[in-house]
């Protein structure tokens, strides 16, 4: 859940993303698995149809498949551009083989770094490029009537006001939202999935804690939240470095952290 700091999660959401880089064991069968396709692609030149792929009937053939798929995928989310399938179908080959490999260890490392290099500096291009973009929107967003913008960078507009106390940044708030970055991109939304989400407040982005601290249970507001104020540098599931979000957020109720409180001392007693 994108508004959440990367270490917490909504109450009810068991949801998890895969977020590290495959091991070597996943490298080992990725490799395995596209040689195999290889050798498909590569058998002569055959018009009869392709046969169909086997099933995957035994438990070890289903996690074999599905690490080379997430390592396929994985890799090319990081490298887009740059590999080669039919060179590192070839490196797999070999290795398996036990063949010499092409390129030696010097060649190699110099080859992986500057390909890692110049993703770097191109994903830092693009961050640079986003952060821009963001400030030139909410410069101009910060000109409308209806808008307010904070000395924090926080800028809101009121779709609906509500009634009663304002949360503290202590309190449990639940809430139905739809996220989107400046381009009109969705990138999460509690109404899609057809249910609110409650999360403490002092637990999620900065933006957003300032934000609802504003609104009283049953308001509307539309928040244009700054990078600094979001994700910064990092990025966040569909969300790219540095990018401004716009959230639109209804306040459907607040739990005092004092009545928690409260209530767990009665329970004791």
């Amino acid at each position: 859940m994108p508004i959440l700091r990367p270490d917490r999660t909504a109450r009810g959401d068991t949801r998890g993303e895969l977020r590290r880089g495959p091991g070597k064991g996943v490298l080992l069968v990725a490799g395995t698995l596209l040689v195999g396709l290889a050798a498909g692609c590569q058998q002569g030149e055959s018009t009869a149809a392709p046969e169909a792929p086997a099933p995957l009937t035994e438990d070890a053939e289903k996690a074999s498949y599905a690490l080379g798929y997430q390592f396929s995928a994985n890799f090319q989310r990081q490298f887009p551009e740059e590999m080669v399938s039919d060179a590192f179908v070839r490196g797999v080959e070999d290795q398996l083989a036990g063949s010499d490999s092409l390129v030696d260890e010097a060649e190699a490392e110099r080859v992986i770094t500057a390909m890692v290099e110049a993703r770097r500096a191109a994903a830092a291009n693009e961050a640079m490029k986003t952060l821009e973009e963001g400030l030139a929107f909410l410069e101009e967003n910060a000109k409308r009537e209806e808008v307010v913008a904070l000395e924090s960078g926080l800028q809101y507009e009121v779709l609906q006001e509500g009634e009663g106390d304002k949360p503290a940044a202590t309190d449990t708030v639940t809430t139905h939202y739809e996220g989107r970055l400046i381009d009109g991109t969705v990138f999460d939304s509690s109404y899609e999935r057809g249910e609110p989400a409650s999360f403490p407040l002092n637990r999620v982005i900065p933006g957003w804690t300032e934000g609802l601290q504003l609104m009283s249970p049953g308001a509307k507001y539309r928040l244009y939240v700054p990078a600094e104020l979001a994700y910064g540098q990092r990025a966040a599931g569909d969300i790219p470095p540095n990018s401004t979000l716009i959230f639109d957020v209804e306040l459907l109720e607040v739990e005092s952290a004092d009545a928690g409180d409260e209530a767990d001392g009665s329970s004791d007693g």
